[in-house]
């Protein structure tokens, strides 16, 4: 079953199944967003729109999934509200410009993708130089046996999530990007806020 297929099964539920769980986690992780007028920001996965009342006032937000039945449900979250914007599109094939927006926001995606790395190296593209990523997900830690996550990943990944995947090395094929948080989020650890920054041109030159 691919991704988009289950998740189009999962939305009428999905709420009921991730929101109670994680509501006061991406609260926290969304405060640390600066409310800068006009900013842009890139919600990668935005599901059923579970961010969208956290999200503060002033700057400009779009919202991709790859599902339309999840951003059916993320309209209703809006509301009246005008700086939301939301697309169909794939977090591994995002369709922006390289250097767009000046954060993205990353929560429950890059264990659900078929191909991690190549998300986060989207999000860095698209990220401005200076920019921040903001990461709410579940990983195991390099060297980790985990060999009880690793199995229920074998199931898993079919359907909703993957339960194996390794951040340092998502991270490490990302030479843009550069580790300024790292804080354990939920259950001892495995759930982790991560915070990135795009490296300046000049550090790159």
């Amino acid at each position: 079953m691919s991704l988009k297929h289950s998740y189009t099964f999962l939305a009428p539920i999905y709420d009921a199944i991730v929101k109670p769980a994680f509501l006061e986690l991406r609260q926290k992780n969304l405060s640390r967003l600066n409310p800068v007028n006009d900013e842009k920001i890139l919600l990668t996965g935005i599901g059923t729109g579970l961010d969208i009342p956290w999200l503060p006032h002033g700057p400009r937000y779009t919202g991709i999934d790859l599902t339309p039945a999840m951003l059916e449900r993320a309209r209703k979250q809006i509301g009246q509200r005008d700086d939301i914007e939301l697309k169909l599109a794939d977090a591994m094939q995002l369709p922006f410009a390289d250097n767009h927006f000046d954060t993205v926001i990353m929560h429950l995606i890059l264990a659900v993708v078929p191909k991690p790395d190549r998300a986060l190296q989207e999000a860095q593209r698209v990220l401005r130089p200076g920019g921040r990523i903001l990461i709410l997900d579940k990983f195991i830690r390099p060297g980790q046996w985990a060999l009880s996550r690793r199995l229920l990943s074998f199931f898993l990944r079919h359907i909703a999530t993957r339960t194996d995947v390794v951040f340092e090395a998502l991270l490490a094929q990302c030479p843009q990007l550069r580790l300024i948080r790292d804080e354990p989020a939920l259950a001892k650890g495995w759930f982790r806020y991560i915070e990135l920054q795009k490296t300046m041109s000049m550090e790159n030159s």
